[in-house]
């Protein structure tokens, strides 16, 4: 899964601190935090039909990450809307959007590690791109990789923060072994989520997923444990082996960016009978209609 250049972006209008820019000019400091150690936060929205969905949960988990970091400057979930929405309306964009917000502790007076060197507040920027779902139909392959993902004890995983490193080096591995994502696990060996998404898997028509001890708390993670349990699906959260994942009817990822994809195969395994299963079939049908009538008009 390789995702390409769509021609529609090509004269995007990227706001940074509420000032729009051409992609080809937009740039930060070399000194923000963001790039002197990776010190920011962030989220992925979705656009549907100028609707986005879960934006204020979304929004939540931007500025609590934020707050867990001891950011001095974080805009309210009002302020962040606005500089949504003027970079929506400057692009013309009404559906098939996908944002990439991201909050960092700001410009730095020297280079340094030192959070009191940040005194002119946060940097605040809203990429929006024309981006349909990443992932394709037929399903997905995925490796375990050797990176274990952070537990509490090390980097707490509820801080949704811009250093991706770990998740990098799990998909650097998955592109050497030509699979499409890296399976991530805990330092205890279970199944903690992909280098991109949450992982799900079925089991005798009951649905199973990892406790977020070492996956964030994702947004569409919730939304689907919360149609799990609308539409009489069991589903569990729990400790989950790869033994547990090999012998599964089903399996599937979600994420803001891919929605649910199917995934066939995992380290040579074939899921099931090696196509999209009923309850994920069935899952993508309700996600979809969630999709369709929910969400906060933004444009």
């Amino acid at each position: 899964m390789l995702q390409k250049f769509d021609k529609r972006n090509k004269d995007l209008q990227i706001n940074i601190n509420g000032e729009l820019l051409h992609r080809s000019v937009a740039r930060i400091s070399p000194f923000d935090s963001s790039v002197q150690g990776g010190d920011g936060v962030w989220e992925g929205l979705r656009l549907y039909n100028g609707h986005i969905f879960k934006l204020e949960e979304h929004l939540n988990r931007l500025r609590n990450s934020a707050k867990a970091m001891a950011f001095q400057d974080i805009p309210s979930n009002d302020d962040l809307v606005i500089e949504i929405n003027k970079t929506l309306a400057a692009n013309k964009m009404h559906d098939g959007v996908h944002i990439r917000l991201t909050l960092t502790r700001g410009e730095k007076i020297t280079s340094g590690m030192d959070p009191r060197l940040n005194q002119s507040g946060s940097t605040l920027i809203v990429l929006a791109e024309f981006k349909e779902p990443v992932y394709g139909k037929d399903g997905l392959a995925l490796v375990t990789s050797s990176i274990r993902r952070f537990t509490p004890d090390t980097m707490d995983p509820k801080i949704h923060h811009c250093n991706l490193i770990q998740s990098i080096m799990a998909k650097i591995e998955a592109n050497s072994a030509g699979a499409d994502d890296a399976l991530m696990l805990d330092s205890r060996g279970f199944i903690a989520e992909t280098n991109a998404t949450h992982l799900f898997f079925v089991k005798n028509s009951e649905v199973f997923t990892s406790r977020t001890i070492a996956c964030p708390e994702g947004v569409t993670r919730q939304t689907i444990i919360d149609l799990c349990r609308k539409n009489n699906i069991a589903i569990h959260a729990k400790d989950c082996s790869q033994a547990e994942l090999y012998r599964a009817d089903e399996c599937f990822c979600t994420g803001t960016m891919g929605e649910l994809a199917s995934v066939v195969q995992v380290d040579g395994r074939t899921i099931g009978d090696g196509s999209v299963g009923e309850i994920t079939t069935r899952l993508i049908h309700l996600f979809k209609q969630l999709v369709a009538k929910s969400g906060t008009k933004i444009i």
